[in-house]
Order: C-alpha cells, then sequence, then structure tokens
C-alpha cells in the first residue's frame, strides 16, 4: 500500500517503467456499463457484448463500479447495485475477446450521497491518507483481472478533478499498477480540466471525456455544430503541442442523451426534456465531420451501449436511433494520413 512505502521510491519506479507514446492501432470503441439485465427483452449482457461486435467496434470500454458514501468519505469499497461481480466481469472480457474485440478495463468511482453541484470531480476526504489507500486497492484489484483476462488497455482513474494535484501519489500508483497490468495505461479526465492534470508524461494514453457544450441554441443546425467541434478539436490540438504532451489522445466517453437540447449540456441526461433523435444525431454527425480527417485523435469510446434503446428511449445509447448509423460510418471510414481539415481543402466526408 502507498502508505506503507516511500511515494518517492515509486515514482523513481515509474521513471524507470517508461510509458509506450508510439500511436496505437486506431481505437474504434464503444463503452458498456453493465448495469442490470432483461431477460424477457432480450437484454442481457452477453447479446449487448456480442451487439457490440457486430458494429465493427475494435474496443469495447467496459465499465466497474466501486461507490462511496458522500464527497467527504475517506473510504470506498464495492456497490451491492452497481459492482459486477468479478466472475462476471471475467466472463464478459472473454466474451469480448473471443469476439475479435480488444477490451479497456475502466474502474469509475460513483458517489451514492450528492448535494448540487458534488460528483466525483469534487472528492474531499475528511482522511486522505485512509482514502488513498482504499482507492489504491480499488485500482489495484482491476489491474490484476485486466492483466489476467488479456485486457489491452487499463484505465487508473476518471474526473477525479479534485485530486489530480496530488501529483506524488498518483506516479506512485502508476508504478504500482505498471508492476501488475502490462497493456496501456490511461486516466480519463473530465472534458475541461484535463491541462491541470500534471502526469500525462508517466501514461500511454491521454484520456478525456467530451462533453463539450457546442451551442447555447436547442435547435442549431448541422453547420453550426460542426463549426463548434472543429474549434474545440484546435484548441486541444494546440494545447496538445504547447504542452509537450507526447502521448496519444483518446476520448473515453463522447455521446448525447437523445433529448432535446442535448448539445447544449450533454452531460446532463437528467433534463425534463422531449426525446429528440435527431439532435443526437446531428452531435454525433458534428464530431465525425470535424475528426474523421485527421489521426491526431488515436480513438474514442462512444458513450454508451447499455439500454433497450429504440426511438422512445432518452438515454445515451444508440441502439435503435439514427445516430447510430454515423457511429457505423465512423467505424468503417478509412485510414490515411493527416489533413489539413480546414473546409475549403478537404473532400466531403462520405
Amino acid at each position: 500500500m502507498i502508505a506503507g512505502r516511500s511515494i518517492a521510491a515509486l515514482a523513481l519506479v515509474a521513471a524507470l517503467l517508461s510509458p509506450t507514446w508510439a500511436q496505437p492501432p486506431r481505437i474504434d470503441g464503444m463503452a458498456f456499463s453493465p448495469h442490470f439485465e432483461l431477460p424477457d427483452q432480450g437484454m442481457t449482457f452477453d447479446s449487448m457484448i456480442d451487439e457490440i461486435a457486430t458494429l465493427g467496434a475494435s474496443h469495447l470500454s467496459l465499465v466497474v463500479q466501486w461507490s462511496q458514501p458522500d464527497i467527504s468519505a475517506s473510504s470506498l469499497g464495492p456497490d451491492p447495485k452497481e459492482t459486477l461481480p468479478d466472475a462476471r466481469l471475467r466472463g464478459l472480457i472473454r466474451r469480448a475477446r473471443a469476439r475479435g474485440v480488444e477490451v479497456m478495463l475502466f474502474p469509475i468511482l460513483w458517489v451514492a450521497q450528492r448535494k448540487i453541484g458534488e460528483w466525483r470531480g469534487t472528492l474531499a476526504p475528511i482522511d486522505p491518507e485512509a482514502w488513498w489507500l482504499s482507492y489504491e486497492r480499488f485500482v489495484m484489484h482491476y489491474a490484476q483481472i485486466a492483466q489476467d483476462e488479456g485486457a489491452s488497455i487499463y484505465s487508473i482513474g476518471s474526473e477525479l478533478a479534485s485530486l489530480e494535484g496530488e501529483e506524488p501519489r498518483w506516479r506512485a500508483l502508476i508504478a504500482q499498477v505498471r508492476a501488475v497490468f502490462k497493456g496501456r495505461l490511461i486516466y480519463s479526465a473530465n472534458w475541461d480540466h484535463y491541462a491541470e492534470v500534471p502526469f500525462w508524461d508517466a501514461l500511454d494514453l491521454v484520456g478525456l471525456t467530451a462533453y463539450y457544450e457546442l451551442t447555447k441554441d436547442r435547435d442549431a443546425s448541422l453547420a453550426e455544430l460542426t463549426d463548434a467541434w472543429r474549434k474545440i478539436r484546435d484548441v486541444l490540438l494546440d494545447w496538445r503541442e504547447l504542452a509537450g504532451v507526447k502521448a496519444p489522445l483518446v476520448f473515453t466517453e463522447l455521446g448525447y442523451p437523445s433529448i432535446d437540447g442535448t448539445a447544449t449540456a450533454p452531460w446532463d441526461y437528467t433534463r425534463n426534456a422531449p426525446v429528440d433523435l435527431e439532435e443526437q444525431r446531428r452531435a454525433l454527425e458534428a464530431f465525425r465531420r470535424a475528426w474523421g480527417h485527421r489521426d491526431e485523435l488515436a480513438g474514442v469510446f462512444f458513450w454508451n451501449w447499455f439500454g433497450p434503446g429504440g426511438p422512445k428511449d432518452r438515454w445515451y445509447t444508440l441502439k435503435g436511433k439514427p445516430a447510430l448509423d454515423v457511429v457505423k460510418r465512423w467505424y468503417a471510414r478509412p485510414r490515411g494520413p493527416t489533413l489539413d481539415a480546414s473546409p475549403a481543402r478537404l473532400p466531403p466526408l462520405p
């Protein structure tokens, strides 16, 4: 455990275990959070893994969760409702790999009780030492499963903005994980907090969620949404160059709930708004048009395949919705060199 050994020594180990910054094979991913099954509706974890494989996805982000009571708690552990049993998790990884889909194991911390404005990005544990010991158990537990089952990517955390400044602890944790897991390591920053992460150089991949506000107009056109995504793209690429970040860039979560106004606040799936399948499609098509000619983006995991889907579904799932065609076209796009993505110089995307 971190508390029982020298953080400085672990940081030295991390420095010796150099990350791999070579561009990985293109990651055409789909995220999957196995919350619950509805066998009578044909919605089982196994069937959803099979569906993802048939889409043409190269990678699956398999989400696993532990929880803590509130943001000030000093410990976390398996959640009685949300934590998948280890044996079931191992079976899903094996099933995906048997279907030719690589796996990113993606541990996420769930905060059970939250006041307005509170979430895992605002954690403030009363006893930081105890919290880090508990978080280390969480990360190391799933690192071993990821290694045992042949996952190719493993995430050491997601959107823990208030704790990202604890650089020595993160570097020590990365060293511990590397001693167990031999694949690529990633951390998933929030879309508005990636520049503050001080340990990108210790990782193989730079991850961030992509719930950007594209517009304030609930009826923004495809052209307007595409222009917004191009501006986001250029800011991200400028940051990587100016900050000297070498690790390839991956969007760990990119999605839009299928409700009216989704492009104004993609993170908010709780809004009381009518179903809007077309706006979901436009927002994803705008992403495709902005990034489809660029190879600086190593990969993306579309959020999220879980759910029954269909024309009345308000959740992020793409199943049975027009937006799914956009994702299939993203998966099928040709590989090629980076192009200048100004509209005047690019051929239209098919």
